[in-house]
């Protein structure tokens, strides 16, 4: 039996985000999150809380939740056009990595050159979707990360940063990133004791 959708408050006025809930709650099923071992939904739940509480429309904020089913699970974007629509299913698919793309690096080259091409909706998404990702890097650091690992990650998330700075410069979530960013490489966390 599939576990019931967590009735969140910051959900409860939007339809099509509290759909893409269940929706992602079913196909990301029992998948955890690296950082911690936490459920994989906290991660998109934190992107789509993070956009709700800027004032992001239903729609936005849906593909915000969605944003890592195409690329982490089963899902086909045709699956999305017909349960959510085109406007949610573009934005879902300008954010999603390209299979296609071998090299990770190119592949992420990729994902931010159309974001940054794309602009507005596609860039807070996929900004709001990097100040999850460095909080967990964070996590990750202080759990015993290898080092030159966050700092590929850490030269990844700059060029993000760089990119949203151009496309969405005003953007609160741009700043939040900036900020997330700023703290963990001048305040890092200090690494875990070992036993």
């Amino acid at each position: 039996m599939a576990p019931e959708t967590p009735d969140l408050s910051f959900v409860r006025e939007l339809p099509l985000t509290r759909a893409a809930l269940a929706f992602a709650q079913e196909r990301h099923g029992d998948q955890r999150r690296q950082a911690d071992g936490a459920s994989f939904l906290i991660h998109p739940l934190e992107v789509a809380s993070l956009l709700e509480r800027s004032g992001y429309p239903d729609h936005v904020v849906a593909a915000a939740v969605l944003h890592d089913v195409l690329e982490d699970t089963d899902a086909r974007a045709a699956d999305l056009e017909a349960r959510f629509g085109p406007q949610v299913t573009r934005l879902v698919e300008l954010v999603t990595d390209d299979p296609a793309i071998e090299d990770e690096e190119a592949q992420k080259d990729d994902v931010r050159a159309r974001v940054r091409q794309a602009g507005g909706y596609a860039a807070v998404v996929y900004a709001a979707d990097k100040v999850s990702k460095v909080r967990e890097l964070r996590i990750q650091m202080s759990t015993g990360l290898d080092p030159e690992q966050a700092a590929v990650k850490l030269r990844r998330y700059g060029k993000s940063l760089a990119m949203l700075e151009q496309a969405i410069p005003d953007s609160r979530v741009t700043e939040l990133l900036r900020f997330e960013l700023e703290a963990l490489e001048r305040l890092p966390p200090a690494p875990a004791e070992r036993p």
